[in-house]
């Protein structure tokens, strides 16, 4: 039932939340109700004419007060001037005939469905004394009028308290419903911006994914294709010095073909998926070892690789790092070093691995520490920079210690996590690609 708004009369409008209930889309049609069925029983005893105007005139007053300008009734002196009309047309319908007290129901719900709450009772005890006083019956002593009273107004006053507190508890549930459809509109407005903010960051995300994939592909490039390109030139400048010696030409043709073809191995499986192939089918250990013979073979300079600590298979990840730096190393010494010998150290400790790879040869002057890193060099001086970025990647230390004239070593410290169970060696392999 629609509450009337302690601030005026009519029922209470609520611009947001559910729409009316049933019981508001029926009382304003009640008043009809009562009086018509009165007034065809009356009709059909005794034929009045005057019962019949009253009648009509009362549905009418009600249609175009309340079904035709609900508006109007919203404010105090129209409701009281529609409840004074709507009462007198039924005191008088009573004073007619007594079956019109039945129509006095009807007056109570108008009374608290329009009327404020303490005029609300006063338009009750109104209601009731007309339909006591206009009752046509002879002999009532004034007690008994006066008994009648207020047993109706009391009864009346019951009702229209239990339905006051039921419209305020419906009125309390619908303002909790409209709070409620509004807190799921900024969730939904809230879950609507995250999704966007998710967007952003996916889009964030990728693009930083596509960066680092792209400075992960110029470090393999680097590290497999460009480093058997040098060494291909390296092979064929030496050819062309022993041109006059056709056994040790033909040695170099043999080892330029050679390298050319592990380069573009290399190259096929950059293409699929940058995976090393020296770890294809082997540990970290051997892994080296191949590395380091095929590079003493190329360069004519002696290697030897030395492992301590219990070798164990570590994630692809840390394998092709250290792979990928003692290659890098290595060439770097070919290049630049002139050296007679390399020694390089695998140390396997409890939380970290360790990769040492020195020289004896012309050493250089390392850049002071906290300095960054020299960008690579138009002839491909890429080396120091993409050992440092492979190692750090991974949460690494990477040192170098050289000075003119004792040499050059370097070291890669990265923690040692464990291989994934049960992937075999290619297996690793290809998820770190």
């Amino acid at each position: 039932m629609s509450r009337v708004d302690r601030e005026g009369p009519g029922p209470v409008v609520t611009s947001t939340g559910p729409g009316p209930s049933r019981w508001d889309r029926v009382w304003p049609y009640l008043p009809y109700l009562f009086i018509l069925l009165p007034a065809g029983f009356s009709l059909l005893q005794s034929w009045r004419a005057d019962t019949l105007v009253l009648a009509l005139f009362a549905m009418a007053w009600h249609w175009f007060m309340v079904g035709a300008h609900p508006e109007w009734i919203r404010h105090h002196l129209v409701a009281l001037v529609y409840f004074a009309v709507l009462l007198a047309a039924i005191g008088a319908l009573v004073s007619i005939d007594s079956v019109f007290t039945v129509a006095g129901p009807a007056v109570f719900i108008q009374s608290f469905a329009l009327l404020p709450r303490w005029w609300a009772y006063a338009g009750v005890a109104a209601t009731a004394g007309v339909l006591v006083s206009m009752r046509p019956e002879a002999g009532r002593s004034p007690g008994q009028m006066l008994f009648s009273f207020l047993v109706a107004a009391l009864v009346a006053s019951a009702v229209g308290l239990v339905v006051q507190t039921i419209s305020d508890q419906n009125e309390s549930r619908r303002v909790m419903i409209a709070q409620l459809q509004e807190t799921g509109a900024r969730l939904a407005a809230l879950a609507a911006e995250n999704a966007n903010l998710q967007s952003q960051l996916l889009t964030r995300a990728r693009e930083a994914g596509v960066l680092g994939e792209r400075q992960r592909l110029a470090r393999e490039i680097h590290d497999t294709i460009a480093q058997g390109l040098t060494a291909i030139v390296t092979q064929v400048e030496a050819a062309e010095e022993a041109l006059d010696d056709v056994k040790a030409a033909r040695a170099r043709l043999d080892t330029v073909r050679t390298l050319a073809r592990d380069s573009l191995k290399e190259a096929r499986r950059s293409v699929q998926a940058l995976r090393p192939a020296p770890l294809a089918e082997s540990q970290l250990p051997a892994a080296l070892q191949d590395v380091s013979g095929k590079w003493s073979q190329a360069s004519g300079v002696l290697s030897s690789l030395e492992v301590t600590g219990d070798a164990r298979p570590l994630h692809a990840e840390v394998e092709i790092t250290l792979l990928r730096v003692a290659q890098e190393a290595l060439a770097n010494v070919a290049k630049h070093a002139s050296a007679g010998r390399v020694a390089l150290t695998l140390s396997y400790m409890e939380d970290v691995v360790v990769l040492d790879v020195r020289d004896d040869g012309a050493g250089f002057v390392p850049e002071p520490p906290g300095l960054p890193a020299a960008p690579a060099s138009e002839t491909g001086g890429f080396g120091l920079l993409s050992m440092r970025q492979r190692v750090t990647r991974l949460a690494g230390d990477f040192q170098i210690e050289s000075a003119p004239g004792e040499g050059t070593g370097i070291s890669a410290t990265v923690p040692a996590i464990p291989a994934e169970p049960g992937l075999e060696p290619s297996d690793r392999s290809r998820n770190a690609g």
